[in-house]
């Protein structure tokens, strides 16, 4: 009968493999970035428009700082490019993981990264097609007779991309509660039970990661709740029994 031969890592080959893989995923996002440069206006424009749909007939955006109509489409490249190399960059962190996880744990592990990937993207996309048409004409709509609106680039930019995080964290509850409910620091029945907490807190956390007003705060949580319902419904399929979480306590 052969033997299993276990390959045994120092801290030094760890740590040139995770310098390895971080230099692979900032190389993909440079790439990206390349490809993504000479478009940096038009990109900028595109993200404008929700706000550009908005402002009253007359008015513009406007640029307070000289350097700010090279900067902040240039700002605005550098994430996005991010965001399109995230597939690539989870495969990275992937690859330095996968070799010290359990055969079970990699088939958890691999959908989960690439459902993570999906939800992220989902939620920037309903932030910037559902949510910021509804925010921007409420803020237009609110503002004091005799007040010519003209939003700075920097500002808005730093404005969306805040938005862009929180909706996309927020849509990543479901892997969260897997991953809780697999590790078995909680199960499905108990998050059931917990659920007037969690509509307090989907609302707080709303309240904290979007601007001062009750729609962003509602639309926030509301897709925070209707996802926790989700993952917790998916985590029942995941759940990890008692007994196996012991077993597996014992072979380590």
């Amino acid at each position: 009968m052969t033997a299993e031969v276990k390959t045994t890592y120092t801290l030094f080959d760890h740590l040139l493999e995770l310098r390895t893989r971080l230099l692979h995923a900032v190389v993909g996002v440079l790439v990206v970035f390349c490809c993504l440069i000479y478009f940096a206006q038009d990109i900028y424009q595109y993200m404008a428009q929700p706000l550009l749909a908005t402002m009253p007939a007359g008015t513009q955006m406007i640029a307070t700082d000289v350097a700010s109509p090279f900067f902040a489409p240039f700002k605005l490249t550098i994430v996005l490019s991010a965001f399109i190399a995230m597939p690539y960059i989870l495969y990275q962190v992937w690859a330095f993981v996968a070799p010290g996880l359990y055969k079970n744990e990699k088939r958890l592990i691999a959908p989960l990264m690439f459902g993570s990937t999906i939800l992220f993207y989902s939620g920037i996309a309903f932030a910037y097609f559902i949510v910021f048409p509804v925010v921007f004409a409420f803020f237009n709509s609110v503002a004091p007779e005799g007040v010519t609106i003209a939003t700075d680039i920097s500002s808005y930019l730093d404005f969306i991309l805040k938005l862009f995080f929180a909706f996309g964290a927020a849509f990543e509850i479901p892997v969260v509660i897997i991953l809780l409910c697999w590790t078995g620091v909680t199960d499905p029945d108990s998050l059931r039970t917990k659920r007037p907490y969690v509509i307090v807190c989907a609302f707080i956390i709303g309240m904290l990661l979007t601007p001062p007003d009750i729609i962003s705060q509602t639309m926030l949580a509301i897709p925070m709740l209707l996802l926790f319902e989700l993952g917790v419904f998916i985590a029942s399929f995941y759940h990890k029994p008692d007994e196996d979480i012991a077993e597996e306590e014992q072979q380590s």
